[in-house]
């Protein structure tokens, strides 16, 4: 099959998704109000809580949700044939993740801005809010350590990604001082920094940079990670305007060109999908297309993580209520073109069947790799662009959407330290709360070696726990729903949907993880069954409670936003 079809109907899926169903959430379910006074203008510090235009914060929203996983998750999926993963793709993307990220991006606006952790204790009840925190903080945990090791792994294999990558900094630097401090033309200043990130490509395709071994008394492994958990750290501290949200805008617009480059070279070349549509060979050792497919593509389809960005930061900067549908919706739909994009290039970048399959000769295998390799001969045969550059392009894109997810999950590490610490009548400021994070972080991820190998010590418990989390947001979105006495069926349908694959997910990975004697994993998936099982009783039974009692007042939301606890 031509990779040509597949694209154009995938785009075709996105559009009318964003056209046609988020307009209609945006009106009916939620009813987006302009004039409502959100949490950035009433809390405005300067530091988190900033009023943004929405094309700067859909950058950082789209970054930060996107990371690795929307390229690992499909490029691994595929083993089981292109369908199935198109397929939960573009209609995760429409149905699902679009509704998860626009109604967390409400509910937190309609709450101060608050977490889901926090908001589960409003909605849910305080009995499941602080297991909920507990599912929250193991999911940042697990995203900053194994990013951290992803990150590393590509700066090591493509030295020629380095400066790009670490330039990116220093572009995103200059663009926050420019719009915000210079009060510049936004469309002139993302030209300048979009053509410098470009050009910073082409500099790192001509300059590799290899580390010594030892590099100050570490071995490049060693240092990478370390570098990048400082990074995290002061970005983290850094007010938002400075670092986070020009570093996000202008790396989401460098990578849609990026895609769009993708997307181009498959325009011109048409080339073939050598992977099966279906695969009724997949290697042994591999597991059941259901439920797996639906956690090993989390990210691309729906997932937990973007709640905790809707509701940790992007919730923060939200100038307008309305703003919402297109920095949760599209956001959603901007990683979904990067998971379809993945699956191209992972299904129709080898040469031949027999290719495809070496490279898939494992469950598990392919991933970034594959949508490098694979992406990087679809721009060259495409596009003309070198080999070595193609790669570089694509090795930059993967580097720097991980990066932009790993400072945010930073910061949001230290918000769920905080509100933990509120829930035990402690205080903790922003440098202890950041300290705590990146201890933890860097304690899981040196845990078995200097080299990071610990990093994806608890990762396989990703893609569960992962939908678990965007079920119970969902609950929490659908109790708001429910008291308002407006229609949940949006939200309860992939609720269920989703509980119902990942919970199953789970209750197979207790088998595998007994039968390989790891306790580790066996303990902290019992721990995120029960809290998962615990908190999905609370929402039933606060949902028929929403149900029962009187409606909520229309100007409801208003009263909590006069400072009147709801």
């Amino acid at each position: 099959m031509n990779a040509l079809p597949l694209l154009l109907i995938g785009l075709a899926i996105f559009a009318g998704g964003y056209v046609l169903y988020a307009k209609f959430l945006g009106n009916r379910i939620y009813k987006l109000d302009a004039s409502f006074q959100t949490p950035a203008h009433e809390l405005q510090d300067g530091v988190d809580y900033v009023p943004t235009n929405k094309f700067v914060l859909w950058g950082h929203h789209f970054t930060s949700v996107a990371g690795a996983a929307p390229i690992v998750g499909p490029a691994v999926a595929v083993i089981w044939g292109w369908l199935p993963a198109f397929l939960w793709v573009t209609l995760g993307t429409v149905f699902f993740a679009g509704m998860h990220d626009l109604g967390s991006l409400w509910a937190s606006a309609r709450n101060k801005g608050r977490s889901m952790g926090t908001l589960s204790g409003r909605y849910i009840g305080s009995r499941g809010a602080t297991l909920f925190l507990v599912v929250i903080f193991l999911l940042l945990l697990m995203v900053v350590a194994a990013f951290a090791v992803v990150i590393k792994d590509l700066l090591i294999s493509t030295p020629s990604a380095v400066i790009p990558a670490w330039g990116a900094v220093a572009v995103a630097l200059l663009v926050g001082q420019a719009v915000y401090r210079y009060r510049m033309n936004l469309g002139l200043v993302t030209v300048v920094g979009v053509v410098a990130l470009y050009g910073l490509i082409l500099l790192g395709d001509a300059v590799p940079v290899e580390l010594s071994d030892p590099i100050l008394g570490m071995s490049p492994a060693t240092f990478w990670i370390v570098a990048l958990f400082v990074y995290a750290g002061v970005a983290s501290l850094l007010p938002v305007w400075v670092l986070l949200q020009p570093r996000d805008y202008i790396n989401g617009v460098q990578l849609f060109v990026g895609l769009g480059i993708l997307f181009t070279a498959v325009l011109l070349s048409a080339p073939s999908v050598v992977a099966p549509a279906v695969n009724d060979a997949v290697p042994a050792g591999t597991p059941d297309l259901v439920p797996l497919l639906f956690v090993t593509i989390a990210c691309g389809a729906i997932s937990g993580f973007h709640g905790m960005v809707s509701s940790g930061t992007s919730s923060k900067q939200l100038d307008k209520e309305t703003d919402a549908r297109f920095v949760g919706y599209f956001g959603a739909v901007g990683e979904g073109m990067l998971a379809l994009g993945a699956i191209i290039a992972a299904t129709a970048g080898y040469r031949s069947l027999a290719d495809w399959k070496e490279v898939y000769a494992a469950f598990g295998e392919g991933g970034v790799g594959a949508f490098v390799a694979g992406g990087g001969e679809i721009v060259h045969s495409g596009l003309g662009l070198p080999a070595s550059l193609s790669s570089t392009v694509l090795a930059t894109m993967a580097i720097l959407f991980a990066a932009t997810t790993m400072d945010t999950g930073v910061r949001l590490l230290r918000f769920v330290v905080q509100e933990a610490g509120e829930i035990a009548k402690l205080k903790i400021n922003n440098l202890v709360g950041t300290f705590i994070a990146l201890a933890a972080g860097m304690g899981l991820t040196f845990s078995q070696g200097a080299e990071g190998s610990g990093g994806l010590r608890i990762w396989p418990l990703f893609g569960t726990s992962n939908q678990l989390l965007a079920s119970l947001t969902l609950s929490i979105v659908a109790v708001m729903l429910i008291r308002k006495r407006r229609n949940p069926l949006p939200a309860l349908v992939p609720l269920v949907v989703v509980f119902v694959m990942s919970f199953w997910a789970a209750i197979d990975q207790l088998g595998d993880f007994y039968d390989a004697r790891d306790w580790l994993l066996l303990t902290i998936d019992i721990v995120i069954i029960v809290a998962a099982v615990w908190v999905a009783v609370e929402a039933v039974v606060a949902m028929r409670r929403a149900s029962q009692e009187p409606p909520e007042a229309p100007d409801a939301d208003v009263t909590e936003k006069a400072g009147v606890p709801g």
